[in-house]
This record gives structure tokens, sequence and C-alpha cells, in this order.
């Protein structure tokens, strides 16, 4: 772990706490063939391929670095269908029905973990709690009471509460019952090792450059090696190929995490999320010796902005004064999470654009990328299998056109993308993706692009997509302004 009280960031929990796998799974180095091939090795791409094997199909799964060591590894590890203030706002650009699908999508995921832990054993820290969504301010008090009439409405089991078991007041809260919390990395683990027992096929440390498709869809690996399949399923956070009509609608958001150890009876017993002062999330997670980890979420910001270390402060600081026994943690954990969003605050999963046939994609999970990806993973597998289909899958289709409320925000956030990249024709590092003007994030030591959410290391090797090429010359990072 990090000392306390510093500015570093490193592996998350669920990295460092969990064993590499039960046998390595190599890199792939020879051309193959199968019916799907699967990019990416997180939550939305490891369901998918786990259903598509189970079901009968010759799948091959390809991760550039290790299983759930990307979005999944660096999430909190909560899995609900209480989504902050979500369900409110689907119901009023979508309609109460839309709101409904998508709480049943999320209690899919929920119900369908629930089985599979049992089903697969190991020690995934399952555990059953209440979500809230709270406000600490009176005069939110009506946003919070509309949530949860909506998430009522939408079939979740929600009511208003001012009890919720943190240690300093609330002005009231959303509770819904039943929800959870669990290690991601270890269930994933062991997804993977039922995926190959089924006869999958897993190759870690293999990233995938290029996709062509046609009559066989047709990738190529770093190295050369190439795979063909009839269908291809890109579970890869922002998508390794993503047609203009879906590109302009994504963003890409940061997110920090700070925990530390503190007594069992210091830990608040459910989950908690507030919109409000930068997003702050709460929740614990098993350790030895009555002790359980305390684990700290916010400070959201835009990949390459500046200024993380003093974010980093912020968060640390908060967690010392609201949250007993923290501040006297001897060692405080510290990384960082990145998600993708869309404007209407629904994920894409399905088909990658209107004329692709084979080519299906799974992004813009908003922060709840846990029951989405598994929820995802559901659809895809029944987009390639031709298996019947549930009542959300044109609500989340990423062919779907954008309520016109919503496109003021794609403007602007274009008009943000592009100075972005007139700024990129100064001297400095490019992002090798599409060309964004890279940013340089001084805590985590990265270049991160701003545009699309590619993260390169200092050498200029490829820590994150899309990009798939590593930066050729990257500048030293020395300096306040490179710091930020």
């Amino acid at each position: 772990m990090c000392a306390a009280r510093t500015h570093g960031a490193g592996n998350s929990y669920w990295l460092d706490s969990a064993p590499p796998g039960a046998r390595p799974h190599p890199p792939l180095d020879g051309d193959l063939s199968a019916d799907v091939v699967v990019v990416g090795a997180g939550i939305a791409g490891l369901c998918t391929a786990h259903e598509l094997v189970r079901a009968g199909a010759d799948v091959v799964l390809l991760e550039a670095d290790r299983i759930a060591a990307g979005v999944t590894g660096h999430t909190t590890g909560k899995l609900t269908a209480l989504h902050g203030l979500r369900y409110a706002a689907l119901s009023r650009a979508h309609g109460a029905a839309a709101a409904a699908r998508y709480a049943d999508a999320q209690q899919h995921a929920l119900d369908r973990v629930v089985r599979l832990a049992a089903e697969l054993g190991g020690d995934a820290e399952l555990e059953h709690r209440p979500a809230f969504t709270y406000t600490p301010d009176d005069e939110s008090v009506p946003e919070i009471r509309a949530e949860a009439a909506a998430a009522s409405e939408a079939g979740l089991d929600a009511t208003v509460v001012t009890e919720t078991g943190l240690p300093y007041p609330v002005a009231a809260a959303v509770r819904v019952d039943g929800q959870l919390q669990f290690h991601p990395r270890r269930f994933l683990l062991a997804l993977a090792e039922d995926y190959v027992a089924h006869g999958g096929r897993l190759h870690e440390g293999t990233r995938v450059t290029g996709l062509r498709e046609g009559a066989a869809c047709h990738l190529t690996v770093e190295g050369g090696v190439t795979v063909d399949a009839r269908d291809v399923v890109l579970a890869t956070h922002f998508p390794l190929r993503c047609h203009s009509s879906l590109l302009v609608r994504l963003s890409v958001r940061r997110e920090l995490v700070v925990a530390a150890a503190v007594a069992e009876r210091h830990a608040p017993y459910g989950m908690y999320l507030t919109p409000e002062g930068g997003t702050r999330s709460v929740r614990t997670a098993p350790l030895a010796e009555g002790r359980r980890l305390l684990i700290v979420t916010g400070e959201t910001f835009e990949p390459g902005s500046g200024g993380v270390r003093e974010r980093y402060g912020r968060l640390d600081a908060w967690a010392r004064e609201h949250l007993p026994g923290f501040a006297e943690a001897p060692e405080v954990h510290r990384w960082a999470a990145q998600d993708v969003h869309t404007p209407d605050g629904l994920p894409c999963v399905g088909h990658e654009h209107p004329d692709t046939q084979h080519v299906f994609l799974a992004t813009g999970f908003g922060g709840w990328g846990l029951s989405n990806g598994v929820a995802a993973g559901h659809l895809l597998a029944a987009h390639v299998t031709g298996a019947p289909r549930p009542a959300w899958t044109e609500l989340v289709d990423p062919r779907r056109l954008l309520p016109v409320r919503e496109l003021p925000g794609v403007v602007r956030r274009q008009t943000a993308v592009a100075r972005h990249y007139v700024a990129g024709f100064r001297p400095g590092p490019r992002c090798t993706h599409m060309g964004c003007e890279l940013g340089f994030n001084a805590a985590e030591q990265t270049w991160e692009c701003p545009c699309h959410g590619s993260r390169f290391a200092t050498d200029g090797r490829v820590l994150q997509g899309p990009a798939t090429e590593p930066l050729e010359h990257p500048p030293r990072p020395a300096g306040k302004k490179l710091g930020r």
C-alpha cells in the first residue's frame, strides 16, 4: 500500500488482494479462427464469453493486459440497481416504461451474479447490503423524493429515509434494500476459470490493433498475429473501433478512490452515494481481525485536465473529516477509476452501427459498469446466438436516436473535443488514436487523452485504449507546466 497521506496512486485494492489467477493465460502467438472473438476480459467481456461458451459456441477471449485489470479492476465493487438519480432522469427523458426496463436489466444482473457466485464457489466476498442515494442539503430533498418515486414506479423497492447509518446527518436519502457488493476481480477470476473449463480460449497480454468486417471478421493483434471469426464483440471500455455516429456521443471521466482499514465499529453498513460536492461514494469491504476496508470515491474529472494531486488531497480530507477511523489509519490505498458516459445516461450495447451485422459492442456504462456489464453480457450473447432478447434491448441499442433535449450537450462536448484537436498542433504529445493533445497526470505519472480516454506510460506504452499504438517520443514529464 501507499504510505499514508502521500499523493501517489497505484494498483487498486482489488488487484493487490486477489491472486493473479489459477494458471497463466499466455499471449496469442499464432493465427487462429473461432465462431466468436470477444475483445476485453473485464466484466462485460467475460460475462459475454462465458454465456456464449456455455451455449456451445467456439469462443476466443483476448485481453490486452490481465483479467479484470482495467476498468472493472478499478471500480468500487458496488453491484446495485440504484444509480444515483438515474430513474427520475430516465422517466423525464424516455418515460416511465423505459425506466422500468432499465431497472429490469439491473435486477437481472444482480440475480445472475448471485447465481453464478453460488455455482462457481470461491470467495468473491459477496454481501447483501442496502444502497442509498442521499443529500446533506435540505434544498435537494425534492430531488431525492422524485428519485424514490421514479425508482419505485420502475419496480425497485425504494423508500425515502433520513436514517442511513452514516456517521453524519443527511437531509434525505433513497434506500433500496437487497443490493450487492463484492470483490470484482475474485469473481471474474472464478468466471474465467469456468469459461476455460467449458472449452473457451483465453489469451492475456494480447492487444488487438485492427478489425475488418466482412464475410468473416478479421482481427490483427500486436505483433502481426491474426484471428478470423464470424462475430466480434468489443468490450474494451471505449471501443477499439467506433462509428462516427456513436463516437460523438461518448465522453470519458475519471474518478479517484481512497481506501483505509478501520475498526468494524466505524464501518457504515450500507453503500452510499451523494451526487453533491463533486460526488462522494462510500462502501466497505471485509478484512481480517475485526476490521473493514473503508472505500471512498469522488472528485470526478476529465482525463488529462491536471490537478489530480489536489483532488486526492480533497477526497482524503473529506474522508478524514466525515468518517471516524479514517484519519487514524496508518496506510491509505489510492487508485483511480475511469468510465464512458453518454448524453442520455443509457449504455450502448448491441450492433456497432446501422450497417454492421457481425460487430457488437458494450460501452457507455456511466459509472455503473458492474451491473450494466453483467446485463450487457446477457444481451450480447443473445445477439450472437439468436436467442430471445430481453425487453430492454432497444433501450440500449447503440443505433438509437438521441432525444432532442440531449443534442445541445453533444454539441458542447464536440466543441470541447475540437479545441483539443486544434491544441494538438502545438509541440507536445498527441494521442495516437485520433491526434488529441495529451495532458499529464502527475499523481499517476501518465499521459491522458481528454477526448477519448487513452492513457500512456511515461515511456510511451499504451496503458488504456482506444489507442493501440505507443507514443514514439514522449517528452520527459518534469516541471510545473507538465505536472499541472
